[in-house]
């Protein structure tokens, strides 16, 4: 016994200088430190691997805690509050427009075809048969609106396939009043006729646009080459016509009057789209126009495009109208977008009573941008509409210079001739292009009888 508690005795001895085992370390293994139990005071800063945490209630950080998610929600998509109809985010919905008209209880109200987001995006508008005999238009935006998906759909889609209802159903390009509707925007409530329903297609759907294609064909027998018609001294459409792939571009500010003209002047950033002849409906260029507006889509963000359009894209910052310098029967030597020399023969004109014609003759090297069909014309008739092609080098640097130099009022003074005056006396080969600053060879000739005024 005596040695036994001598060994006891001895080996406490050894024993005695160790310190305790504290309670955090555990005494079975050291090397699973996530197992260890916690401090019953555990302190107000804590380093792990160097960084230092802070408990923000004893500390007082000023700092806030850190979000639980660093994802972002979704932007509220509100629906959209049209012709006093409300038209929720992901459908597609028919709305109806009534034109002030007099006879309130016989008008027949327009159709409106909305295509309504779910998802944020630019808010874009077609309007087709403006002038009621071109067809064209009105099959390019029922393609597109009815190709469309709301529900993947950035932004809205408003098309308007018919404006001119009373033109549609009579085949003509004008009014019941005979008077253009594409002379008369933004309309007056209490001016003529054309003047209110300018107005009320104005104020109650174009308003609502933040960009706007207006789809037209050529007037009055005339065909155009797929093309669009923007002012491109000014930057912002300059860019929007950009949006539209490889389609030509011919430069004009747009008539006073007319709805492109109108909308830009306005802040809406506006083109007019041609493409074709009026009365009838043209495969190619409608599938042409649709390509356009399929591209268009993609690059404002609003939809992927089954077929984009990323040829480089002709630009005509000068053209013009050739006229016929003798009335008889026009027949063409050349087709729509051919190249043709100074000096080269576009049609003949020809009396058939005497046998005694002339030759059209080209004034410069262009294009074919538009053109009448063969037809019997009088003198002074707007023939074939030639263009000169721009580099966009040269199509930057004037819109650039037009920016830097404006006139007072806005238009340009270098260009007031009627498109339906008498043919120049001046001899054909020193005609050169003339910018359209002033809007009027931009647009499509009228006949003199129907350019009717208040």
């Amino acid at each position: 016994m005596t040695a036994r508690w001598s060994l006891t005795i001895a080996l406490l001895a050894v024993l005695a200088p160790w310190p305790a085992l504290h309670a955090d370390e555990s005494p079975v293994d050291d090397t699973e430190p996530e197992a260890h139990a916690a401090p019953a005071n555990p302190p107000a800063k804590q380093v792990v691997d160097d960084t230092q945490v802070v408990d923000t209630v004893t500390a007082g950080s000023h700092e806030p805690p850190a979000p639980s998610s660093t994802e972002e929600p979704p932007p509220t998509v509100r629906p959209l509050s049209l012709l006093g109809r409300n038209v929720v985010p992901g459908s597609f919905a028919t709305l109806h427009w009534t034109p002030d008209q007099s006879f309130a209880s016989i008008a027949t109200p327009v159709p409106v075809l909305v295509a309504h987001g779910k998802k944020p995006g630019p808010r874009l508008c077609l309007t087709a048969a403006v002038h009621g005999d071109e067809l064209n238009g009105i099959e390019m935006v029922r393609r597109l609106m009815y190709d469309l998906e709301p529900e993947t759909l950035s932004g809205t889609l408003i098309g308007v396939p018919i404006v001119n209802l009373e033109g549609f159903r009579n085949g003509s390009r004008y009014l019941s009043d005979r008077r253009d509707l594409n002379r008369h925007f933004p309309g007056r409530g209490t001016g003529s006729a054309a003047d209110r329903v300018a107005h009320s297609l104005y104020d109650q759907i174009i308003r609502h646009c933040e960009y706007l294609v207006d789809l037209h064909t050529g007037s009055l027998k005339r065909i155009n080459q797929p093309q669009l018609r923007a002012d491109l001294k000014n930057p912002d459409v300059l860019a929007f016509a950009k949006h539209f792939g490889g389609m030509t571009v011919l430069h004009g500010r747009g008539a006073r009057g007319t709805l492109r003209r109108a909308a830009v002047d306005d802040g809406i950033m506006a083109v007019t789209m041609e493409a074709g002849g009026p009365n009838r409906l043209e495969e190619e260029a409608v599938s042409y126009g649709v390509q356009a507006l399929e591209t268009l889509l993609e690059n404002l963000g609003m939809r992927k495009a089954r077929r984009f359009w990323g040829a480089p894209q002709p630009v005509f910052y000068e053209s013009q109208w050739i006229r016929a310098s003798q009335g008889g029967i026009l027949l063409s030597e050349v087709k729509l977008n051919d190249k043709v020399k100074k000096g080269q023969i576009l049609g003949t004109v020809t009396d058939p009573i005497t046998n005694t014609g002339s030759a059209i003759i080209a004034p410069y090297d262009g294009r074919i941008l538009g053109m009448a069909i063969n037809q019997v014309v009088h003198a002074g008739f707007a023939a074939y509409r030639l263009g000169e092609e721009q580099t966009p080098e040269e199509v930057e640097a004037k819109a650039e210079q037009a920016q830097s130099v404006k006139p007072a009022d806005g238009d340009s003074p270098a260009k007031t001739e009627d498109p339906e005056a008498p043919a120049s006396t001046a001899p054909a080969a020193a005609q050169k292009p003339a910018a359209t600053d002033a809007g009027v060879e931009d647009e499509e000739p009228e006949e003199p009888d129907d350019r009717q005024r208040d």
